[in-house]
């Protein structure tokens, strides 16, 4: 039996539930007319899905792409709608969202005819209209028949047609927007029911595309959704601050070389410290030399490749404090996660979901 007293490595996943809230209340600041679909898949983005159900529990409602996941939900008490964004495939998951209340998005010809055939009454649904993600949806040319047989089906409670942006996030991506919505309005024009359109990026960049639902995700994690603007610029804050310690320090020459394949090599002598943070914990392998970091307050980066469970960041410049045990920001408080995913080629979704589950996460409201 292990040692009680033995502690494990020092890197941890503070989640502070308080910020959740914080930033719902920003959502609704930029879309004070629409109710709100918090979108909580992948385990609140790596957050603790419970934890973060319970810390936006003055959503509207929640989205989800897991059935297990809902069913946890609700065997939890919560008593929102619940949307499982990517529907049903079977008639077994049918014969569930009637068991547990559950809302599908419909996104294909199969689903419809699996409604029809069934015994389900009073499933709410959203007919989801493929504009040009090319992902999930119905073509323009299906719409009609999907739409008009879900109306008339006795199975059908409540209907909400929604579509998907595929470039909100893009500065420069106004032009496909506009185009998906045109392509929505025209094929929706004349229908009365509520619409749900706009995920992060569009609740803020393209308030035209509000309607009854919106749909935010990432922003409710404290990461920015556009590309131009900070996650603070838009009144944003981390909910999840990755951290850890220096276990080690060197003491390098010109010309020595650091990590795995030598990637860093010193022009000068250097001072380094070795951080418990690798890719096993989800950290980025592919993070260059020069991704920030916090070392002690103070913003360093990294240098050389990423290792398993450690990686190697500058202390040249590093006054005081920078022995072992020293604290080691990675992302989250003072050191944005939208930084490290720049510097990565990747994005903060990827990241936050990516947190592996030997990091322990610690959850507070403060």
């Amino acid at each position: 039996m292990p040692d009680a007293k033995l502690k494990s490595r020092p890197i941890q996943a503070q989640i502070d539930l308080s910020k959740l809230e914080q930033n719902l209340s920003v959502v609704r600041r930029y879309a004070p007319n629409a109710r709100i679909m918090a979108v909580i898949k992948a385990n609140a983005y790596g957050h603790g899905l419970l934890h973060a159900a319970k810390a936006l529990q003055n959503a509207d409602g929640f989205a989800i792409s897991e059935l297990d996941a809902a069913i946890r939900l609700r065997n939890a008490g919560f008593h929102h709608p619940i949307l499982l964004l990517e529907g049903f495939i079977s008639t077994e998951e049918l014969a569930q969202f009637k068991k547990y209340q559950l809302s599908a998005v419909i996104h294909h010809k199969m689903q419809v005819e699996m409604i029809l055939a069934s015994q389900h009454k009073g499933l709410d649904v959203f007919i989801k209209l493929n504009t040009g993600m090319n992902r999930l949806g119905f073509a323009p040319e299906e719409f009609p028949y999907a739409l008009q047989s879900l109306t008339t089906s006795p199975a059908i409670n409540r209907i909400t047609l929604m579509t998907h942006f595929a470039d909100a996030d893009d500065p420069t991506g106004g032009g496909e927007v506009n185009k998906q919505l045109q392509c929505f309005n025209t094929l929706t024009a004349g229908f009365s029911q509520p619409r749900s359109l706009a995920n992060s990026a569009a609740i803020i960049r393209y308030p035209q595309a509000h309607h009854e639902w919106v749909r935010p995700g990432i922003m409710l994690y404290g990461a920015s959704p556009l590309t131009e603007k900070t996650a603070a610029e838009l009144g944003l804050q981390p909910v999840m601050t990755v951290s850890s310690k220096l276990i080690a320090t060197q003491n390098i020459k010109t010309g020595d070389r650091v990590g795995y394949g030598g990637l860093f090599q010193a022009t000068h002598p250097m001072r380094i410290g070795i951080v418990a943070c690798g890719y096993a914990d989800g950290y980025p392998r592919h993070a260059p030399t020069g991704t920030p970091v916090l070392v002690n307050g103070q913003q360093s980066h990294t240098i050389g490749r990423i290792s398993m469970d450690m990686l190697a960041v500058d202390l040249s410049h590093i006054e005081e404090n920078s022995e072992i045990n020293c604290p080691v920001v990675l992302w989250g408080k003072g050191q944005p996660v939208d930084e490290i995913a720049h510097s990565a080629g990747t994005v903060s979704y990827e990241l936050l979901c990516a947190l592996a589950p030997r990091v322990k996460k610690k959850f507070s409201d403060t």
